[in-house]
């Protein structure tokens, strides 16, 4: 009988194990959702290869000068927002790439590669835009992604929609009874990324974001070499953000 009830006893420890061992081997399949951003690689005009992977994004005002690189977010189709960029910043080429695995871009998506595939993108630009300044936006999971990029290239401007201090903090806010904190291994640590960057930076952030916690957006805030301009958008939650009346304004006046 005494075995018995040890028996029973241990079922809730196996069983937290076994979900712990499933968010580990799951982990990509659960942070990245590239489901419903695919297209043809025709729908696109901008391709970049790098190490075999083709990337397929889209040039806006492809003449223009002062180049903005836009990152979007997790299941963002960010061909959606050519008009509104386009709008926006009509004085500006804007270059939204699609991540690999997401839009038209082969290969799946990981930290590393996307920030490799996020320099080599900024890289690209330059090039094509010699000796001009370029700015960066990064909308929520992009907002990691730019702040890798502020870290290792010049960004005259950064934009960071929805951003927090590190996937993992926001992926324990979700799953607070595991220790999801170590076992994530995309980490996005945009607060030290961004710890030495001096140049101008824009936070937008929604009151009613369910997806990123204030906590997250804060400790990034706080983290950051130079006080930001925070633009707080109360009516507006993490899918809405973007359409917020303030939002355009916002980024209109902040890239001038």
């Amino acid at each position: 009988m005494r075995k018995q009830l040890l028996g029973w006893a241990a079922l809730p420890v196996l069983g937290y194990a076994g979900i712990c061992a499933w968010l580990f081997a799951k982990q990509r399949e659960l942070i990245y959702l590239p489901q419903d951003t695919r297209v043809d690689a025709a729908q696109t005009d901008f391709a970049l290869e790098r190490e075999g992977v083709r990337l397929h994004g889209w040039v806006v005002n492809p003449a223009q000068h002062e180049p903005v690189i836009y990152f979007g977010g997790n299941a963002e189709r960010v061909e959606n927002r050519r008009e509104q960029l386009g709008r926006v910043l009509p004085g500006r080429s804007i270059y939204l790439i699609a991540y690999r695995g997401y839009g038209a871009s082969d290969g799946a998506p990981s930290e590393a590669a996307l920030f490799a595939d996020a320099l080599a993108v900024y890289d690209e630009v330059q090039s094509r835009h010699p000796g001009e300044a370029i700015s960066v936006i990064g909308s929520s999971l992009g907002s990691g992604v730019a702040s890798y990029v502020a870290s290792k290239r010049p960004v005259a401007r950064l934009v960071l929609v929805a951003p927090f201090d590190s996937l993992a903090s926001v992926a324990q806010s979700h799953y607070r009874i595991f220790p999801v904190r170590w076992i994530v291994k995309d980490r996005f640590e945009s607060a030290g990324y961004l710890r030495g960057y001096q140049g101008p930076v824009m936070v937008i952030r929604a009151g009613r974001d369910q997806v990123i916690p204030a906590a997250s957006t804060g400790r990034l805030i706080s983290a950051l070499g130079r006080p930001p301009e925070v633009i707080e958008l109360p009516k507006a939650d993490h899918n809405t953000i973007g359409t917020d009346p303030g939002f355009e304004q916002a980024l209109a006046q902040f890239m001038l």
